[in-house]
């Protein structure tokens, strides 16, 4: 039964049946448990809601923890008691709080990457009125020095196996250049990709797939800072921290055929500010995990894959992080400004960078080579031994070439097919996805910014149909499977 309804699609838009509405007494009462639950709109009710009670409302519950979490709750509210009986509102008399977050935000977004701050564009964008919906996102890399998106290669291509990726670049080139519409790519022979690119090795190529037009780089940290001047300008709120916790109320029901289901609601978000042990817990109505290669933590924070495995409440979001290494070099005799970003079936990829011969590349490592992802160091043999032999095969002029200098940065790595996480999730119901790209969300921010938005706005994708990439296609088995990861 859980199978079937998971297949039925979304259910209406948590933000279109009333964002905005924070938490008094018991948010979540009979009229969304009795009959039907309607937050997730995949779960036919036998019975009324049965709530786990301590004293009057849900039972609330910790996802997460916090040291001494107790006590700086307690001395919160005895500042907010001392604040209440003095004149004005303005002076706290216990500590300036002038760097903590709001205390209530109608969405949390959790990471402040380029897909984060798509989400917050397109919730500003879309909002039926000017201010309807208050915006909070929280990064705890307030440098970006560790950021996937500084640190990417910024490659932009529509060359994927899934019709739903094309779209999603599709879309995002036309945002990033206003351009029309129309993926122009055509199939070349060796002899024709000779020609045209006379420096090329067309040993071992049956047939290349070149991009004639929207494909080939931009500057991430430009487009990363235009977003977020972008969003400020339109009210939304930023916060540098680490969100430690959730805190959210249960909902215990049968289905029809008698399975046990636990849904879960976010009622508070946990923000640790930087260097201090002093945190802001934020009331909000929506949480969304932008979090990169780190949003497999914040969805275990959330409770989300702790449960009986093989069952719904125990599938795990399987995002992890997994280094990659970027490398600069510098060839005198290398292609010139034509050179179009290029993929090797090796893996081995590059493209210019700049005016002065120099290159930027690399190559994603077999399975069993995954660096450790515990650090940003990088293996310089690596690309001696893995990356070099395949470019100088393809570019003999890459046979002399000078490694200047190296990077790590991380890809948020979907284990299970290597493609993007959209979307709600089917029993946290008001935690929403944008993560999981494994290497190209950077490149499709704007469009999956768009579409989160608008499910959680509408209930529904109306620009583009990502339901492939629901999160319950991993308990269900079904994958996405990307084949051109690079």
């Amino acid at each position: 039964m859980i199978r079937r309804a998971l297949r039925l699609g979304l259910g209406p838009g948590l933000l279109g049946r009333g964002l905005g509405g924070h938490r008094e007494g018991s948010t979540l009462g009979k009229a969304e448990g009795s009959g039907g639950y309607r937050g997730s709109g995949v779960f036919p009710i036998s019975s009324d809601v049965t709530f786990r009670t301590r004293g009057p409302g849900p039972r609330w519950e910790d996802s997460g923890s916090l040291g001494a979490g107790d006590w700086h709750g307690k001395v919160s509210e005895i500042k907010k008691k001392i604040q209440s009986v003095l004149p004005g509102g303005a002076w706290s008399p216990l500590c300036d709080t002038s760097h903590l977050p709001p205390e209530h935000s109608d969405v949390v977004i959790v990471g402040g990457g380029v897909l984060g701050l798509s989400v917050a564009y397109w919730l500003k964008r879309l909002e039926k009125r000017q201010g309807a919906i208050r915006v909070l996102v929280v990064e705890r890399d307030h440098t970006y020095s560790q950021a996937s998106t500084v640190l990417s290669v910024g490659g932009i291509r529509q060359q994927f196996s899934l019709p739903e990726n094309i779209q999603l670049s599709l879309f995002s080139v036309e945002f990033l250049r206003n351009i029309n519409q129309g993926a122009k790519v055509c199939l070349m022979s060796p002899e024709q990709l000779r020609k045209k690119f006379p420096w090329m090795n067309t040993e071992g190529v049956a047939l290349a797939s070149y991009g004639l037009e929207n494909e080939g780089w931009f500057d991430p940290w430009c487009l990363l800072q235009g977003l977020r001047r972008k969003v400020q300008s339109m009210g939304v709120l930023f916060c540098h921290g680490e969100v430690t916790r959730f805190v959210s109320s249960s909902n215990h029901m049968e289905t029809a055929i008698g399975e046990k289901v636990t849904l879960k609601r976010i009622h508070e978000v946990h923000v640790k500010v930087d260097h201090s042990q002093e945190y802001q817990p934020v009331e909000c109505s929506i949480v969304v995990n932008a979090a990169g290669a780190w949003s497999g933590r914040i969805a275990e924070l959330a409770g989300i894959g702790k449960g009986p495995s093989g069952t719904l409440q125990g599938t795990k979001l399987p995002v992890e992080p997994r280094k990659r290494y970027v490398y600069l070099w510098h060839c005198p005799q290398g292609p010139g400004l034509e050179a179009p970003l290029v993929a090797d079936p090796s893996g081995a990829y590059f493209r210019r960078e700049g005016l002065s011969n120099n290159y930027l590349g690399g190559c994603s490592p077999a399975e069993e080579e995954e660096p450790d992802p515990g650090n940003l160091e990088v293996d310089h043999d690596f690309f001696q031994e893995k990356v070099w032999p395949h470019l100088a095969q393809r570019v003999p002029a890459f046979e002399t070439l000078k490694v200047r200098r190296a990077w790590a940065g991380y890809y948020d790595y979907n284990t299970f097919d290597q493609n993007g996480v959209v979307g709600p999730h089917p029993l946290v119901v008001n935690m929403y996805f944008a993560t999981g790209f494994s290497g190209h969300g950077l490149q499709q921010a704007p469009a999956v910014g768009r579409a989160v938005a608008e499910v959680m706005l509408e209930g529904h994708f109306q620009t583009i149909n990502l339901s492939p990439f629901l999160f319950s296609r991993f308990y269900l088995g079904e994958k996405a499977q990307e084949h051109c990861i690079i």
